[in-house]
């Protein structure tokens, strides 16, 4: 039985799969598992996959595309690690990433269950990959209930699913990711993950996060309303729902900005709260790429 599976999804990223797996297996924690795992890629992944030689990685396929909760949870079924490890297939971890993050969690009382480590953020526009890393919401909160607030609150910055570290037990617990959520599926995960246990933070730039892109404000919307449905209980029980509205209405805004729809962003933008001050320099940019699209 390995330490550790690392469990990496993968739907048309043929382009960067390879580098993710290649980061995974340079790892200096050498006693791993890579369980990769392709939802119905169109593109080249499967022959990109089918070069991989090395023996530690086991590469699966679904048959129609399922989603990254699913691919996720395919993953972990095969797992046989004592501690699961995630991995997008556009980012890249440094070498270090598992030994430290194994080390830390060991060293730890049973109730805690996991670590996440801090990131960097890179972005195909220069200006705003510089922006993002100055400045940030707060990282390295550590425990369970300051982690939960902080998510519910968009106030604390945990670096999605590739930076997370986690007893296979505890996910198996939690069952896994829900695979009805399209989006937001690292924050619903964690949340079911912070209420059996706590996670702790390693306070090194482990992972390397790629621009994959920005969802339509549709999407944004729905994946709120999935959100806020799902934990309406826990968000009532501190007496959020109202300030999370507030919230939601900013990130609404800022998604109708950069789509141009400039009079439907400026009535969102009524009444709302701004999660953080870097949300405010995203608001800003947003703006600037919605004048781009519009005048381009």
């Amino acid at each position: 039985m390995p330490e550790v599976s690392v469990v990496i999804p993968v739907y048309n990223h043929g382009d960067t799969v390879e580098r993710a797996i290649d980061s995974a297996l340079a790892q200096t924690l050498r006693d791993i598992e890579v369980i990769v795992v392709d939802d119905a890629s169109t593109d080249d992944t499967q022959t990109v996959l089918d070069r991989i030689g090395d023996p530690r990685v086991t590469c699966l396929r679904h048959d129609s595309n399922r989603g990254g909760s699913a691919a996720r949870n395919t993953g972990i079924d095969h797992a046989t690690g004592e501690y699961i490890a995630l991995l997008d297939a556009d980012d890249e971890w440094r070498p270090q990433k598992l030994e430290q993050q194994c080390a830390e969690l060991r060293s730890r009382s049973a109730e805690w269950v996991g670590a996440y480590c801090d990131f960097r953020q890179t972005r195909s526009n220069r200006l705003v990959e510089l922006v993002d890393n100055a400045v940030r919401r707060p990282t390295g909160l550590e425990g369970d209930d300051v982690l939960i607030n902080g998510i519910l609150l968009r106030r604390f910055a945990h670096g999605g699913s590739s930076t997370l570290f986690v007893e296979r037990a505890a996910v198996e617990a939690i069952d896994g990711f829900d695979a009805s959520f399209q989006r937001h599926q690292d924050l619903e995960f964690l949340l079911r993950l912070l209420q059996r246990g706590k996670l702790a933070f390693v306070d090194e730039t482990l992972v390397y996060k790629h621009d994959s892109g920005y969802p339509d404000a549709e999407t944004v919307r729905e994946a709120h309303e999935r959100f806020t449905e799902t934990f309406a209980d826990l968000i009532a029980e501190r007496g959020y729902d109202e300030r999370i509205e507030r919230l939601q209405r900013f990130h609404w805004s800022k998604q109708q900005f950069r789509e141009g729809r400039f009079r439907e962003g400026l009535r969102s933008l009524r009444g709302s709260e701004c999660p953080h001050h870097r949300d405010a320099l995203g608001l800003g940019f947003a703006f600037l790429t919605g004048l781009q699209r519009c005048l381009g």
